[in-house]
């Protein structure tokens, strides 16, 4: 990867600090091409990973959902083109089908568990 992390302390607590990774779109679609296909992957653990990759104490949560939202508009909008499912980035496989996030995300809660089904049965 070419990319160089950004990486920002802010406080913890009242007297701590913990570095805070800020990720690129980049760094959060690589991450969601690494979970397993046909399961449901918390965010938490998509976060605690680039978190881990990059030797930061945590991961913006905020900035990787707004990634999120914009890599699931490429991808649906590259599904609804004609591109093969398996040229985007699967970013159904961070979206739990049944939350508030997967009813505003491009294609909904229903194309996101039809997704997750149709990846468990190629299994």
């Amino acid at each position: 990867m070419s990319e160089i992390p950004m990486i920002k302390q802010r406080r913890k607590g009242r007297s701590g600090m913990q570095s805070m990774l800020i990720p690129s779109q980049q760094m959060v679609a690589e991450q969601i091409r690494l979970a397993p296909a046909g399961v449901f992957t918390e965010g938490g653990v998509l976060r605690r990973r680039l978190a881990s990759q990059y030797g930061a104490d945590a991961c913006c949560p905020v900035t990787v959902q707004r990634h999120l939202r914009a890599i699931a508009e490429i991808s649906f909008g590259a599904l609804e083109k004609g591109e093969l499912v398996s040229t985007v980035t699967p970013y159904w496989r961070v979206v739990d089908p049944q939350s508030l996030l997967a009813t505003r995300l491009a294609g909904g809660a229903g194309f996101i568990g039809e997704r997750l089904a149709a990846e468990r049965r190629e299994r």
